[in-house]
């Protein structure tokens, strides 16, 4: 009896966990859990790569920026060189039309000379002005050397030691740097050994 009682048992079916999974399914998952940190090691590795070839990509935009930078500067600033006094040059290009005229004048008198020389004086002047060129006072002022160029050094009453006594040429000064010194002549006191001409440093 007992042996047909065995008989009659249902088969043993596989051990089921208490959570429902067997142990088959355990195993799969123990096995893709051993796969995991390699597989988050290869995507990470890959969304490195993709950041690395972002950030060439970007590093050659940049760099072929400059470059355009580069060139664009270069070329406008040939463009500048190349058209800076384009002002100034038709300033000058206007006194010179006075002058033909003047020229061009039949039976000039020498009142109507003069007085076109000096309209195109006025108009040089004009013309310093408006680009900020001063003239630089000399005659009558002390002897300066950051202003002044000595060609000589006179004796005289008339004037204290070290003062500008004539003027050669004009100095001049653009936007307050020189542009040219004044080529003037020096007093220096009667009785003194002679100084050798463009000696522009003052006695003591």
């Amino acid at each position: 009896m007992k042996n047909d009682q065995d008989n009659d048992s249902p088969p043993i079916e596989d051990k089921v966990t208490l959570s429902g999974e067997s142990d088959d399914d355990i195993q799969d998952e123990a096995a893709e859990e051993e796969k995991d940190p390699v597989q988050a090691l290869t995507d990470e590795l890959a969304d490195k790569d993709a950041l690395i070839a972002d950030l060439r990509g970007e590093m050659l935009r940049v760099k072929a920026d400059a470059e355009n930078y580069k060139k664009r500067m270069r070329k406008e600033k040939e463009e500048f060189a190349q058209f800076a006094n384009e002002k100034i040059l038709k300033e000058l290009i206007n006194i010179k039309d006075n002058l033909e005229r003047a020229f061009a004048a039949e039976n000039p008198t020498a009142e109507t000379l003069k007085e076109g020389v000096e309209m195109i004086l006025k108009q040089f002047a004009t013309l310093l002005e408006k680009e900020k060129v001063e003239p630089i006072e000399a005659t009558g002022k002390p002897f300066d050397p950051n202003l002044h160029e000595a060609l000589c050094r006179v004796e005289t009453h008339d004037h204290e030691e070290n003062t500008v006594t004539e003027e050669y040429s004009k100095g001049y000064t653009l936007n307050g740097r020189i542009l040219r010194p004044a080529k003037v002549v020096v007093a220096k006191a009667p009785g003194k050994d002679a100084e050798a001409p463009g000696d522009d440093t003052p006695a003591s």
